[in-house]
């Protein structure tokens, strides 16, 4: 009886999750505007898509800043975690609030938060402003994703790659970096789906130089 209610439950789930993306899949090819009735397979949005300049300028914007972000906040992210995680220093407490601060804040309140201090810094909005932007809100997320990785090693191989005289450089490429990959592969496409998903903040420090996806579209 457990089990059968066990597949009942993942049954929910999964269908939970994957039903609204094959109805909107399955929409792509509705010939009608909006969606709410099918009036034929057709492939006009994907033809329009592909004919609109515009458009696919505006998403190779942003699988560009999706992309940098990403590796970006991964690079710092990753050094983050480890610096968390192998070091005692004054701010360690400070550091560790700070980055679910910014993951807990509102989108609206990041984004001001954000125009507001790039225009009293000089950064004028463009790519780097939503560079920047981004790397901010998904550095968190990586440095969690990793840290929870580090914090579930055996500190006592560590010490016993010190004893044997491996420097730390040694130690962080031939033994942390390695066993923590598997969370640094999630951190990064987490960010990158992070990061290509947002609206909000995009809106707020791209300006009209750059233009998006999201913002682009929203006007098609």
């Amino acid at each position: 009886m457990s089990r059968l209610l066990r597949n009942i439950f993942m049954f929910v789930v999964y269908a939970y999750l994957y039903i609204p993306i094959i109805i909107l899949v399955t929409n792509s090819f509705n010939a009608d505007r909006y969606g709410l009735s099918w009036k034929g397979f057709s492939w006009n949005w994907y033809e329009r898509l592909f004919n609109n300049d515009t458009l696919i300028q505006a998403a190779i914007h942003s699988v560009t800043i999706a992309f940098f972000a990403a590796t970006l906040a991964t690079i710092v992210g990753g050094l983050t975690a480890i610096a968390l995680y192998r070091y005692r220093f004054r701010g360690k407490q400070a550091v560790s609030g700070m980055l679910f601060i910014v993951m807990m804040s509102p989108d609206i309140v990041m984004a001001v938060s954000l125009l507001a201090l790039f225009m009293v810094v000089g950064i004028s909005l463009g790519f780097w402003s939503l560079l920047l932007a981004h790397v901010t809100f998904c550095l968190p997320y990586v440095t969690v994703t990793i840290f929870s990785r580090l914090n579930g090693f055996d500190s006592r191989m560590l010490e016993a790659a010190k004893d044997l005289g491996a420097s730390e450089l040694t130690i962080l490429r031939k033994i942390i970096i390695p066993l923590a990959l598997p969370a640094i592969v999630s951190g990064w496409l987490l960010s990158f789906t992070i990061s290509l998903d947002d609206v909000v903040v995009s809106s707020f420090v791209s300006g009209v130089s750059y233009e998006f996806y999201h913002c682009v579209s929203s006007h098609w």
